[in-house]
């Protein structure tokens, strides 16, 4: 991926800003779903990610900013597909790791991380390789 002003080059990556509202979320499947094809993913393995994205922005929902905006960042990275899902929160907590929301995350979408920045915007990471197996980076 190349940078320019720390931008990834415009073709590595797509990026979807939409109100922080489960009615929503559809799109989000529908983009992740794409993308992945795209790669040439498997049916399964699209599935999986966009089971793993509806759930990843599930969780950032339960705790985000009423009227505030929900950022999906989707980074297409050789055989693999990065996910990153955004959103201010009202407490600024990371995710719980030992719930069954987590659990589902990384079985789906192989590796799975959480941030928390000094405004409380909490980020989940998504990283799938297309033909890894279930649960695996």
């Amino acid at each position: 991926m190349s940078q320019i002003d720390g931008e990834p080059d415009a073709k590595d990556f797509v990026e979807v800003r939409l109100p922080a509202a489960g009615a929503y979320l559809s799109v989000l499947r529908t983009a992740t779903a794409g993308l992945a094809a795209r790669l040439d993913f498997t049916l399964d393995e699209i599935e999986d990610l966009r089971i793993a994205v509806d759930e990843a922005c599930a969780i950032l929902l339960q705790q985000a900013v009423p009227g505030s905006v929900l950022r999906c960042v989707f980074r297409l990275v050789g055989d693999s597909l990065r996910v990153t899902v955004s959103a201010p929160t009202t407490d600024g907590r990371a995710p719980e790791r030992d719930t069954f929301a987590w659990t589902v995350l990384s079985a789906l979408a192989g590796e799975v991380e959480s941030t928390v920045e000094e405004d409380r915007t909490v980020t989940i990471s998504l990283h799938k390789k297309r033909g890894a197996g279930p649960g695996q980076p």
